[in-house]
């Protein structure tokens, strides 16, 4: 016999505190008591079913027989039993269950323990209360319930953390093996795989630490919750924590590209025309943006406003390096960017670090060539050449007047600034030759 009064109160508080319901674990409870007659005092193939009695505390246990006729079973063959390996059917053909009779019975004799009895029906036949049952009963009671009582905690946990998927959750570094870290989230740990941490920093025991949560998995070795610090959505949002723009939709992050712990790039939008997109991430002074690079081990973030202009993202997604002209083959997704010489190196960035995050940010192949000689290298060597300076608007005209005057080349004013661009150029060059149009003129009248 149960102790009743162990069980209604073990029961009533996995209903409290664990929110499982009365009728769930009873049920979890007879079917465990079954299972365990059965083993003890039952016969191979016998349907074994438990009953509690809640007023006594006696549980009654019975034996089930279902009932079948010739179309619903298969009779056994003379010297098959149960132990004889399932014949092989043809494909499509259906396979009828053998027949026990510890678990069937036709129909014929079950009109002789009910008149009514139809196919499919149960019999039930009590079977004998065992004297010495009662603390195998007992002791299986108890085991079902600490095994609810564990689903019940795992099916709680794997809830509260589905729930928290793809947000920041923050724990405190409980231990670190092999290069995996493992986070103390307060009702389970979670693990910060090696791939996932940022390179550069190092995390101690005891430290409070936020990370990203990516992946829920519930294996055979339980519940697996896996956490990052380098994925992309991990700087959303950390945005989205720094920014009520970010945050309730007024301003999108359209696209991330990272290189965790050094450098990064995100693409803004605005929802609304009033609203600065790029304004709302750096904030005040850069106090946003300074927030997360901290946050980040010092990674650097470069925001730029998206567009759907393929040209003019691209452009901007390079800065602060200055395109020329950009050439875009749309087949093979791939653009030609142009840049002077003198930001070669800007557009390309330290070990290709500025090209390779604007590729990823943008989505394509980029390639950066040198639009030629720079204005600043020219006057380093004192003088301009035509196809240097010369804006092709007047270039035809400036020439037919240099040769006229029988000048090959024009020599820069020493000490003098020049202007690191062509209409510039081209504007001291023509006032040079006006005023040695004049020179000649009043030679001509002399």
């Amino acid at each position: 016999m149960l102790d009743i009064k162990a069980l209604k109160i073990a029961l009533e508080q996995l209903e409290t505190e664990k929110k499982i319901s009365h009728e769930k674990v009873v049920d979890a409870v007879e079917k465990s008591l079954a299972a365990a007659y059965q083993k003890e005092y039952g016969k191979r193939g016998q349907l074994v079913r438990c009953n509690i009695d809640f007023e006594t505390g006696e549980t009654r246990f019975e034996q089930v027989k279902v009932v079948v006729d010739e179309t619903t079973v298969r009779i056994l063959n003379e010297g098959e039993d149960e132990t004889t390996p399932e014949p092989v059917v043809a494909e499509g053909e259906e396979l009828l269950p053998r027949f026990n009779e510890e678990r069937h019975m036709f129909l014929t004799d079950a009109k002789l323990f009910k008149k009514n009895a139809e196919l499919g029906e149960e019999i039930i036949f009590p079977l004998d209360d065992k004297d010495d049952f009662g603390r195998i009963a007992a002791q299986t009671a108890k085991q079902v319930i600490v095994q609810k009582l564990r689903e019940a905690e795992r099916e709680s946990i794997v809830g509260e953390f589905t729930d928290k998927q793809n947000t920041i959750v923050s724990g405190v570094v409980q231990r670190i093996e092999r290069g995996t870290v493992f986070i103390d989230l307060g009702r389970t740990t979670a693990i910060l795989p090696f791939e996932e941490q940022i390179t550069s920093e190092r995390l101690r025991p005891g430290e409070r630490v936020k990370t990203f949560l990516f992946s829920i998995e519930e294996g055979f070795r339980g519940l697996s919750i896996r956490l990052s610090r380098t994925h992309p959505k991990f700087l959303i949002e950390l945005f989205k924590n720094e920014s009520a723009e970010i945050a309730q939709g007024v301003v999108e992050i359209v696209a991330v590209a990272r290189e965790p712990g050094s450098r990064s790039k995100i693409a803004v939008k605005s929802n609304d025309e009033r609203v600065d997109p790029i304004g709302a991430c750096v904030g005040q002074r850069g106090v946003r943006v300074s927030a997360i690079t901290d946050e980040l081990s010092g990674e650097k973030i470069d925001v730029i406003e998206w567009s759907p202009d393929a040209r003019r993202f691209i452009a901007t997604a390079l800065s602060p390096a200055k395109a020329l002209s950009i050439e875009l083959n749309e087949e093979e997704k791939k653009a030609v960017v142009t840049v002077s010489r003198d930001e070669q190196s800007l557009a390309i960035g330290k070990g290709g670090q500025n090209v390779r995050l604007a590729a990823k940010l943008t989505g394509w192949k980029i390639d950066i060539i040198s639009g030629g000689e720079t204005i600043a290298e020219a006057n380093e060597e004192g003088m301009f050449t035509d196809n240097q300076i010369v804006n092709e608007t007047v270039a035809e005209e400036v020439s037919e007047v240099l040769e006229a005057l029988n000048v090959t080349e024009v020599e820069a004013p020493k000490n003098s600034e020049i202007e690191a661009s062509t209409e510039v150029a081209v504007e001291e060059v023509t006032e040079n030759v006006e005023a040695d149009k004049l020179e000649v003129a009043d030679e001509a009248k002399n």
